[in-house]
């Protein structure tokens, strides 16, 4: 693996466990000599995560839609930035430049991409690794609905078997670069 992809909050969160995980999968990256690709801003956990990359000498591309640059305060001082011109321009951007993907803590729009690739991958558009960094079991709730929609009939046990769940940010990486690509047949 070359770059992940890391979706997470333009907030910290409440709890200073989130940061903590931001800079513990930085460091992971850096050390297993893999970029970073983020939303390209400089505020709550993006910025968290771009700065402890840069600082430990890693590479960080931020992909940021021209309306969010001056609202989300645009990392200034990365490897590169991306300006484009819209969220789907920008997932796609940052789904090209990435071999796998990981949800860490945040709000709707990191759900919105997280799931967007995780669609992606069930309709057989990519086989890219999708993880969750799970911390201080920030996913649990979100583990639980999915195994419910598996219940339920409306997802397929090996789609809700695509996001890789884990606590620890080495551990999570370690399992994104063993992971075989998915071989599940596209929806009919």
């Amino acid at each position: 693996m070359k770059a992940i992809a890391v979706y997470c909050g333009a907030s910290p969160g409440l709890d200073p466990v989130y940061a903590e995980a931001a800079r513990g999968l930085a460091r992971v990256l850096v050390e297993r000599n893999i970029g970073l690709v983020y939303g390209g801003g400089k505020v709550g956990l993006m910025g968290v995560i771009a700065d402890e990359v840069l600082r430990l000498g890693g590479e960080a591309t931020g992909v940021i839609p021209r309306a969010l640059l001056e609202r989300e305060v645009g990392h200034t001082g990365l490897t590169r930035q991306f300006v484009v011109k819209d969220m789907h321009e920008r997932k796609a951007m940052m789904s090209n430049l990435a071999d796998g993907f990981i949800a860490m803590p945040g709000g709707m729009g990191t759900l919105e991409e997280l799931f967007e690739m995780v669609t992606w991958a069930q309709l057989g558009i990519h086989a890219k690794p999708i993880g969750l960094l799970n911390a201080q079991g920030f996913y649990d709730g979100l583990a639980g609905f999915v195994n419910h929609m598996v219940e339920q009939g409306f997802v397929r046990p090996a789609h809700a078997g695509l996001m890789m769940l884990e606590a620890d940010p080495d551990a999570l990486v370690a399992k994104l670069q063993a992971a075989a690509p998915p071989r599940i047949e596209p929806l009919a």
